[in-house]
């Protein structure tokens, strides 16, 4: 994909930068709730905008089904989503496709902090 191309490519990189400084400081091992706190505290520092666990009802023909909770939605335009292993599971990325749809956003990061670093992929949405 040409560079230009890159959705939201400074804003992502940002946040990359945000979650490999938040493992290089507390290490793998933690529950997902603290890598999340740590997060907040490091966006904060750098003034990024977000919101937290930020709940989008899903709907059918106007009938509420439940709720879902986005990790965090970085200036309105990344859903950041955080998880603790080693590998990405099929459920996980469902999971992130499923915020995309219910938010329409463009861009969803999966991070996972794992045993040898943080690992990062990008979902995009396709249907927006």
């Amino acid at each position: 994909m040409p560079e230009e191309k890159i959705v939201y490519k400074e804003l992502s990189y940002k946040l990359v930068g945000v979650l490999f400084e938040v493992f290089n400081e507390l290490g793998y091992g933690y529950k997902e709730k603290y890598y999340q706190k740590a997060i907040a505290v490091l966006l904060k520092e750098k003034n990024i905008k977000f919101k937290e666990q930020l709940m989008y009802k899903i709907k059918f023909k106007n009938k509420d089904l439940g709720n879902q909770f986005l990790d965090f939605l970085v200036e309105d335009k990344i859903i950041l989503e955080i998880k603790r292993g080693n590998y990405y599971s099929k459920h996980n990325i469902q999971q992130v496709k499923q915020y995309l749809k219910v938010t329409n956003k463009k861009l969803a990061i999966l991070a996972n902090f794992t045993e040898k670093g943080v690992k990062t992929i990008r979902v995009l949405n396709i249907q927006n």
